[in-house]
């Protein structure tokens, strides 16, 4: 079973990937790279698209559990983590979680942030 669903993951998973990579170099492509477009676009998209399709799937109807991890998991996750970090966060709210989900907000920015700019700088020790 585990390997299914790893496998499930892992092809949703390139899809998502691949789909990122366009779809964020069409942004730059019309935008410039003088902000990131392409991931701020890719982000709110696939923050968009996790939503809708995460009530479609669970909430209206039974999607078997293989396909929703396939889209949900592997392709969402793969194309931006964002997503989940987005469905996550809104589901603490919906759940009554206020406090849960903003602290998942600040802890996330600000230790990624932080987690980010120190891999920097011990790669170029």
């Amino acid at each position: 079973m585990l390997f299914k669903t790893t496998l499930f993951i892992a092809f949703g998973g390139a899809i998502g990937a691949v789909g990122r990579f366009f779809f964020s170099n069409l942004f730059y492509d019309i935008f410039g790279r003088n902000f990131p477009y392409g991931t701020l676009a890719v982000n709110i998209v696939g923050s968009l698209l996790i939503g809708f399709f995460y009530v479609v799937f669970v909430e209206k109807m039974t999607l078997g559990p293989d396909l929703r991890t396939f889209i949900i998991v592997g392709m969402f996750g793969a194309f931006t983590t964002f997503s989940t970090f987005s469905l996550e966060t809104l589901l603490l709210i919906q759940q009554g979680n206020t406090l849960k989900a903003l602290l998942n907000v600040i802890l996330s920015v600000i230790l990624c942030l932080f987690a980010c700019w120190l891999g920097m700088i011990l790669s170029r020790i």
